[in-house]
């Protein structure tokens, strides 16, 4: 008797064992599956006046808009949704200085709040008269 409820025992813990490791790897792989596809990188060039200022890979997730990529990124303030400084180069309306930016070589047709990245995007940004 005692034999045979050591035997239970033991096949019901080797169970449990069986049961609790089968589990826990799927969960881990998928999250790291889903963390590889999310995250993208777009190139992000400043200019004034034509000159470089600086350039800059930064990494951004799926659905991200160009303002939250800006912002985790650069030093920027906004009015409104229109970015009006950027790393302490700010706009001019004295000078009629803003900031406009392309996308791959054409010019914006939204603000900044409203493009939604995509991977490989070239952003350029330039400070300059209008």
């Amino acid at each position: 008797m005692k034999k045979a409820l050591h035997m239970l025992s033991a096949l019901l813990l080797a169970a449990g064992i069986l049961a609790g490791c089968g589990t826990t790897e799927e969960p881990k792989q998928k999250n790291q599956q889903a963390e590889q596809k999310t995250e993208q990188q777009v190139t992000v060039t400043l200019t004034e006046d034509g000159k470089e200022i600086s350039s800059k890979v930064v990494s951004f997730e799926e659905g991200d808009s160009l303002m939250d990529v800006m912002k985790e990124n650069f030093d920027v303030e906004d009015d409104g949704g229109m970015i009006t400084s950027i790393n302490g180069h700010s706009q001019d309306k004295g000078k009629n200085k803003y900031w406009l930016y392309t996308v791959n070589g054409e010019m914006a047709e939204v603000g900044a709040a409203d493009l939604e990245l995509s991977e490989g995007d070239d952003i350029a940004f330039n400070l300059q008269a209008s």
